[in-house]
């Protein structure tokens, strides 16, 4: 397991194991994680990619009462729908080719402890009328089995999706939903929380050192300020990679803005920062966008905002008005605005040679 940070202390006294920040966001996680872990209630955590769901769902365990029990984790988006199933019920032996014993699931294993899904938004819906009767029954089958197994386990779940809007495209089950949903904590992407990030370079310049027997053990004033400023797509996940390429990297014992990614300190050809197989967010897109605008009119810093803003306006409006069917009545609803305006819109981009081509319905 990554880990994001050192032992916290709350004011309960309840310690909150590996995980660093004192910023507001972080300690109105702290407190919902310490007043839900002492419950049966199931847990939903939320947030992007490398926030430190995993270490969220640890701590709720480790201050739970089942803390002596089982903490099981498994990755929903990692396996197929055919394999997640046998991973997470069992199976016995013939009941699928390949099973030539009888295996024991990850929701067995975890009888009087916690179970963990990550990216349960990756769950096909057939598979989610199985854990729905978990949630409720307690119970299930293996695969190939008719012997009912009963397990107390309680569950935490965890989406890099928001949830409501997967079930509101029919992806998701809503009973399963708001069986999931009795307590949801949010964890703040990284950009929400620039605060936290001197304490989390630290911490993490003492695990490299340790572990390349180095002693990077000072931070240049300017690399934190650089560090402050990005935007961090991949959030605490991709802090913890530069870190640790910047102790590998390091000839002395501090860590300077050169040992720092281009992405990071802005220096990236084309203006752009962002990297170019990394996960990418709208604010991150959008920060990408006029930087590379404004790059390019570097010579002719007139008239910004309708060279920059107009352009990424008609790419919105062509784009929603293919989705949907041309048809501009539906297409201003959703862009949220009048439709005598979107219609004037439409003739000044030229997105429409007819301009009698609309569909009202």
């Amino acid at each position: 397991m990554s880990s994001f940070g050192i032992s916290l202390s709350g004011e309960d006294g309840s310690p909150l194991p590996e995980l660093i920040g004192t910023s507001p966001a972080m300690q109105e996680v702290y407190r919902i994680t310490r007043r839900v872990a002492q419950s049966k209630a199931s847990v939903l955590l939320l947030g992007e990619t490398g926030t430190g769901k995993e270490l969220i769902a640890t701590a709720i365990h480790r201050l739970s009462r089942r803390a002596n029990g089982p903490f099981v984790r498994v990755n929903c988006g990692a396996l197929s729908e055919s394999l997640l199933e046998s991973e997470l019920f069992g199976h016995v032996r013939g009941s699928f080719t390949g099973a030539v014993n009888n295996r024991t699931g990850r929701f067995e294993a975890a009888h009087s402890g916690t179970i963990f899904l990550d990216e349960i938004n990756s769950t096909t819906l057939e598979l989610q009328v199985k854990l729905l009767r978990v949630l409720q029954e307690r119970e299930f089958e293996r695969v190939g089995d008719t012997q009912t197994i009963s397990v107390d386990t309680r569950v935490i779940a965890a989406s890099n999706r928001e949830l409501a809007n997967e079930v509101s495209e029919e992806r998701f089950r809503e009973d399963l939903y708001w069986r999931l949903n009795v307590v949801p904590i949010e964890i703040p992407p990284l950009r929400d929380r620039r605060e936290d990030i001197p304490a989390l370079v630290a911490h993490f310049l003492n695990i490299y050192s340790e572990a390349n027997d180095r002693y990077v053990t000072h931070i240049q004033p300017e690399s934190i300020e650089a560090m402050q400023s990005y935007h961090w797509p991949g959030n605490v996940r991709e802090l913890q990679n530069y870190v640790e390429r910047a102790v590998v990297m390091a000839e002395g014992d501090e860590l300077t803005v050169e040992l720092l990614p281009a992405e990071v300190t802005g220096q990236r050809s084309g203006g752009s920062r962002r990297t170019s197989f990394g996960p990418a967010d709208l604010d991150s897109m959008t920060v990408d966008v006029v930087e590379q605008g404004l790059s390019e009119l570097a010579d002719d810093k007139t008239n910004l905002h309708s060279k920059i803003v107009d352009r990424i306006e008609r790419e919105l409006i062509n784009q929603v008005l293919q989705a949907c069917g041309g048809v501009q009545k539906q297409a201003a609803a959703q862009l949220g605005i009048n439709r005598n305006t979107l219609h004037k819109k439409i003739k000044d981009y030229q997105l429409t040679k007819d301009d009698d081509n609309d569909t009202n319905s």
